[in-house]
């Protein structure tokens, strides 16, 4: 595996490694790197010729009183985790060589972070479409793998995608959890123990809706988010920022929930931020 930090050099370098039959599949990441991170890897091995991992913690996608300087980095780890997962290039840019002086252009997501994410981070979106669209046009995969645990990212990146015209074909990978039902998340390891127990609240609140519409044929969404949010008072430590249901590619609020249709939740257990959803599938297992 190459580690490189410039813009030039992994140009260069994914240059190199294009051939005719050549496919290149990419896996943007923040570090602090688990398994639900290299099920992005593993996804995109089964694609590409050549795997290259980005790991970048963007400041433009964190508020002021958001957790940049705290954020998790564990660049020895993370390096030894992308070498072992068949990584053949890391991509590690510092916050100048992506945002050199003067960079002013900017990538809006036209009102689609009106709600849920959107609404709870005021330009989180901004940040995350340039860091994204920046790192696309860096690498210029044929594939770039997202994880379902970030459902408006996810939509927002297709949307981004489609509208831009960038050539690239955007893989969605189920979440990944703990055995406990968790949401692998690098936010995790901010959670005590007896806040990780209370946690635990926010995937059984998406499994009981999830249960009731399949099993029980509700279809309201009222309904069922009034279910959800029962489950999260148990959960005391629980303070809840936004729980709903919607479609999945603008993400509007639905009245009656279809097959597709998207669960989302995020909260705060104690000092951390933690976000998760469910699509509503007919499978009695959380995806």
């Amino acid at each position: 595996m190459d580690t490189l930090t410039r813009i030039g050099h992994l140009r260069a370098a994914v240059h190199a490694q294009r051939a005719p039959g050549a496919v290149i599949g990419f896996v943007p990441t923040m570090g602090a790197l688990h398994a639900g991170h290299l099920a992005l890897v593993d996804a995109v091995r089964g694609r590409a010729t050549c795997i290259v991992m980005s790991i970048f913690v963007n400041p433009l996608q964190f508020g002021p009183a958001e957790d940049f300087a705290a954020y998790p980095r564990t660049i020895e780890t993370d390096t030894a985790a992308a070498r072992d997962h068949g990584v053949d290039l890391l991509f590690m840019p510092t916050v100048d060589e992506m945002y050199p002086a003067g960079c002013a252009v900017a990538v809006t997501p036209g009102g689609l972070d009106a709600r849920w994410e959107g609404a709870a981070r005021p330009g989180h979106f901004v940040g995350v479409l340039t860091a994204v669209a920046k790192l696309l046009h860096i690498v210029q995969p044929d594939v770039a793998a997202f994880g379902q645990k970030d459902a408006q990212q996810v939509a927002l990146v297709r949307a981004m995608v489609r509208d831009l015209d960038i050539p690239v074909e955007v893989l969605v990978v189920p979440t990944v959890r703990d055995p406990d039902g968790l949401a692998l998340s690098s936010r995790n390891a901010y959670l005590s123990p007896a806040e990780r127990q209370q946690a635990l609240a926010l995937p059984r609140a998406l499994a009981a809706m999830e249960h009731a519409w399949r099993t029980q044929r509700v279809t309201a969404a009222t309904e069922l988010e009034a279910m959800g949010r029962a489950v999260l008072r148990e959960s005391p430590a629980v303070a809840l920022d936004y729980l709903g249901i919607a479609e999945p590619e603008r993400l509007e609020p639905v009245r009656s929930v279809a097959a597709g249709s998207l669960a989302m939740i995020a909260a705060r257990v104690g000092r951390t931020r933690l976000i998760d959803n469910v699509i509503f599938s007919g499978d009695p297992a959380i995806r």
